[in-house]
């Protein structure tokens, strides 16, 4: 999309959780700032912010970087959600399974 930008730490991480808490708080402080901007200087009212972490994500280069992409109605990249075929279908039991999972993992 014209107007694509990508914000990307000079120190070397390959995945969002190997950074440090300093730089990852100094990327999403980048991002707060320049999104108002590549929106209008790309004459639009909407963006997706990105981040594929990780090869299985689709990360192409292992450095961790974010994409601002200017969007608008009818530009055919479709929402989040269309990039799969299906949701999956979990029981409320299996979700809080899943829940209590990535919780202990913090």
């Amino acid at each position: 999309a014209e107007g694509h930008t990508l914000v990307i730490p000079k120190s070397h991480y390959a995945k969002v959780q190997d950074m440090s808490e300093q730089d990852s708080m100094a990327v999403f402080e980048i991002i707060w700032k320049i999104v108002g901007a590549v929106e209008t200087g790309s004459n639009v009212n909407a963006s997706t912010i990105a981040i594929h972490n990780g090869n299985e994500a689709g990360q192409e280069i292992p450095h961790m970087h974010v994409h601002i992409v200017p969007r608008k109605r009818g530009d055919g990249a479709g929402a989040i959600h269309s990039m799969f075929k299906s949701r999956p279908k979990l029981s409320s039991q299996e979700m809080d399974m899943l829940a209590n999972k990535i919780v202990s993992n913090l």
